[in-house]
């Protein structure tokens, strides 16, 4: 019926986001949801520029960046995305997922997202680990992360600078800017706290 995949998809997605009366928050996930799967990358995806229009402006894509799970998140590509699907993308964050591999738990801060990217997101999704308690540090540095963007679009010009910053130069503390040394530090004195008053609790 269709000449391809994409107008497929696209048709289908359109038809039920109608039928459910164009909710506010209706996402889509790309069959090419990352640049590693695009062929020969996402600004030259046919799949994806058929996406870009004929998808409903309304419907949200999701993104996982370079790859399913992405060290590292830069404003160019997100550019690069934007301007296909013609919309911002919906990141979802495999940063710290290990359903492929659940004998690793991930309690790093969140990081490598270059400063300055949330004007460049329609929002963004945390896959977190499987186990539950192993998530209070990713979504805690992930509170901190978003918190330092606020602050960053509050003030444009500090955004300016910061998103001109290299990834690998968000280690180090600057007034302002999110550190994740200085944010996984404030995790890990919640999550002390948090344990300790669990601990506490009749039954424990």
């Amino acid at each position: 019926v269709f000449p391809s995949l994409a107008q497929a998809q696209a048709s289908v997605a359109n038809e039920v986001y109608r039928e459910l009366g164009q909710p506010s928050v209706f996402l889509f996930c790309p069959t090419e949801y990352c640049s590693s799967l695009c062929s020969p990358s996402p600004s030259q995806s046919c799949y994806l520029l058929t996406l870009g229009q004929e998808l409903l402006p309304g419907i949200g894509v999701i993104w996982t960046g370079p790859k399913v799970v992405s060290q590292e998140l830069s404003a160019t590509l997100l550019e690069e995305v934007e301007g296909v699907l013609r919309r911002r993308p919906i990141i979802w964050d495999n940063l710290y997922a290990n359903d492929y591999d659940c004998r690793r738990v991930f309690l790093g801060p969140y990081m490598g997202r270059a400063p300055g990217l949330m004007p460049r997101l329609r929002g963004l999704l945390l896959n977190p680990n499987c186990e539950l308690q192993a998530n209070f540090i990713p979504i805690h540095t992930l509170g901190s992360w978003f918190r330092s963007e606020l602050r960053s679009c509050a003030y444009p010009d500090h955004a300016g600078m910061e998103t001109a910053a290299a990834l690998g130069d968000s280690q180090s503390p600057q007034k302002g800017r999110y550190s994740p040394q200085e944010a996984l530090e404030l995790a890990l004195h919640d999550w002390i706290a948090e344990i300790n008053r669990q601990a506490l609790e009749p039954g424990r």
